[in-house]
């Protein structure tokens, strides 16, 4: 069995690990918007298109990985996985968005691709929902 204050600890490492990916995406996201720029200005910046591929899977990864992390936290903790429903659906909704905005960037070819506008909208939803979902944390946490 786990003590309290490992759990706490454990805590914090889940909160702080998620708030680094909070960061990736929004740098993720920096990138993104300076592409759209690019291209939209006829002058697409390669370095940065590669980075910005290069770099959403893991991102997308490291997020599933910190969801599941906080339901197995939750779960060892509490034994059931709604002790903080709210932050828990958010989460989920989260990790499902971000599989959904990986298969769909792997559907974007070329420069009139509609797939693009998509990709966009879910990516700013998602960057709203980890905004709210670390202030529900940070709710929890305090």
């Amino acid at each position: 069995m786990i003590d309290k204050p490992t759990f706490a600890i454990l805590r914090l490492v889940h909160g702080s690990f998620n708030i680094m990916v909070v960061i990736g995406f929004l740098y993720q996201g920096f990138l993104g918007l300076g592409i759209r720029k690019k291209r939209t200005a006829g002058t697409p910046d390669q370095k940065r298109i590669r980075r910005h591929r290069k770099m959403g899977p893991y991102l997308v990864v490291l997020g599933v990985m910190g969801f599941l992390a906080g339901k197995t936290l939750v779960y060892l903790e509490h034994k059931h996985f709604l002790e903080y429903p709210l932050h828990y659906t958010v989460g989920a909704i989260i990790a499902i968005l971000l599989i959904i905005t990986l298969i769909i960037s792997k559907k974007i070819r070329g420069s009139a691709s509609g797939w693009r506008t998509l990709h966009f909208s879910i990516v700013m939803v998602i960057i709203a929902l980890y905004l709210i979902q670390v202030i529900l944390g940070l709710g929890i946490l305090l």
